[in-house]
């Protein structure tokens, strides 16, 4: 994720697995959260999640429309809120996707960054800018791929315990000889 100045940068950690699953960029009073999960070889799922996210906010009582954005198709959403003397009141939110190679990238931005195409600028950019390295191992689609603190490589998963039998992979090569003459 690039760095921009003035940014404030909050990372979400799960506190059972002290896992990073979620990052939020505040930037000139907006914000901007951002979530990675793993997606299908094949196909993307922003449609599909807009879709869910669709039923969520008018399920909450809110509005949605779909716009054109910078990253294409995305999601204005206004959700009721109450405000403090009592009322009701709609507070905007703007959803972004973007479908990558295994995996897919959510960004929600709020605040006037929600509305102002120029409060959101900076904060696109930070969207933009964002790399996803989604690793080789298996993942369900949806699944939150977990991220690591800025200057951090993420943590190893531990070694097998050896019991006394050698470490072979079946799928790998393995010693090979050679015959010279």
């Amino acid at each position: 994720m690039p760095a921009v100045q003035g940014m404030e940068l909050r990372m979400e950690v799960d506190q059972r697995t002290k896992t990073v699953q979620g990052v939020q960029v505040v930037l000139d009073g907006s914000s901007l959260q951002m979530q990675a999960f793993a997606a299908p070889r094949t196909d993307g799922i922003w449609d599909e999640v807009r879709a869910e996210i669709r039923t969520q906010v008018t399920g909450q009582g809110g509005s949605v429309e779909e716009l054109d954005g910078p990253f294409g198709t995305e999601l204005l959403a206004r959700l009721p809120v109450r405000t403090p003397d009592g009322r009701t009141a709609h507070r905007p939110f703007r959803f972004l996707g973007t479908d990558g190679s295994r995996w897919f990238l959510r960004g929600l931005l709020s605040g006037r960054a929600a509305v102002d195409p120029e409060a959101a600028r900076r904060l696109e950019a930070v969207f933009a800018g964002v790399v996803v390295v989604r690793g080789t191992e298996a993942r369900p689609p949806r699944e939150l791929l977990p991220l690591h603190l800025p200057g951090r490589q993420p943590v190893p998963p531990p070694p097998p315990v050896p019991d006394g039998r050698p470490d072979l992979d079946p799928l790998t090569r393995g010693p090979e000889m050679t015959e010279t003459r």
